[in-house]
């Protein structure tokens, strides 16, 4: 079971900024947990996250010799993937593909088709400099706008995706509109139409409901769940209500009471949530 741990959704939609030191703290504290990935920053605009607009410093200052984990960043253009591509820190590239055409607007000033097309080339860069790329499919359960949507329609996105040899794909609740009954068909229909794909879930939920989602997801295949310390953050670009991200704690509560190793140091994780609120609650 693969839990990636994302600060940097956690902390994109702050109002204050984050100091570089404390995002560096908070980040290596987290690199010590044993998460399989960290979604630790982005390479977009500073004027879309301005909170993200230090993520090359953060990178210098983290201390990766002694952590297993791998590093996210996420990029919404061609220009951002070829800034990150020169990392060699750096494992994944995370690209938003909206199903919703009113977000992949709202989200990036881009039309799905021009996403697409932007994705082509992100992923040519990816292949060439030895990244992972990771398709976010936003709104992947669901949209308030009356866009299209459906199993199969998801599908259509997917074999696109398949067709550009793109390996992993996570479906992302982004307004926490997903619950069971969506959630776990999905990745039975999805996980064995396209078994050379790693899917996973990115769910925003409240807590009442947050670990029936997580048990969805599972019992559906997945294999590859995002998290954020306490549920904190959500993505600003939405602009509507939004419920928090997946708590990280949810998740590996639900997994210890179903016996599945996580492999994570939950004391030095405790630690990590203890040391969030120098981040999230000033």
């Amino acid at each position: 079971m693969k839990i990636i741990e994302c600060p940097r959704d956690a902390m994109q939609g702050l109002h204050d900024f984050v100091p570089t030191e404390l995002k560096i703290e908070y980040i290596n504290k987290l690199l010590k947990v044993g998460f399989d990935t960290i979604d630790f920053g982005s390479f977009v605009s500073p004027k879309a996250i301005p909170q993200m607009r230090d993520t090359a410093e953060v990178l210098d200052g983290l201390e990766l010799g002694s952590s297993k984990s791998k590093l996210l960043a996420i990029v919404a253009n061609v220009k951002g993937a070829e800034i990150a591509s020169n990392f060699e820190e750096i494992q994944y590239l995370g690209y938003p593909l909206s199903l919703s055409e009113t977000f992949q607007q709202r989200n990036t000033n881009r039309s799905i088709d021009t996403a697409f097309d932007n994705l082509a080339e992100i992923q040519d860069i990816c292949q060439s400099d030895d990244k992972t790329l990771v398709v976010y499919l936003s709104m992947g359960f669901g949209n308030p706008y009356g866009d299209p949507y459906e199993i199969d329609y998801v599908g259509q996105f997917v074999d696109r995706l398949d067709e550009m040899e793109i390996d992993v794909v996570s479906l992302a609740d982004t307004i926490g509109v997903a619950t069971p009954e969506i959630i776990s068909p999905l990745f039975r229909t999805l996980i064995p139409k396209f078994p050379h794909i790693e899917f996973g879930a990115h769910l925003h939920s409240i807590p009442t409901t947050a670990k029936d989602k997580v048990k969805a997801a599972f019992d559906g295949g997945c294999r590859r769940i995002d998290g954020a310390v306490r549920g904190f953050g959500g993505c600003p670009m939405a602009k509507d209500d939004l419920t928090g991200n997946m708590a990280t704690e949810t998740i590996i509560d639900f997994l210890n009471e179903n016996e599945v190793t996580t492999g994570l140091d939950e004391l030095i994780f405790k630690e990590a949530i203890n040391f969030s609120n120098k981040i999230f609650l000033n």
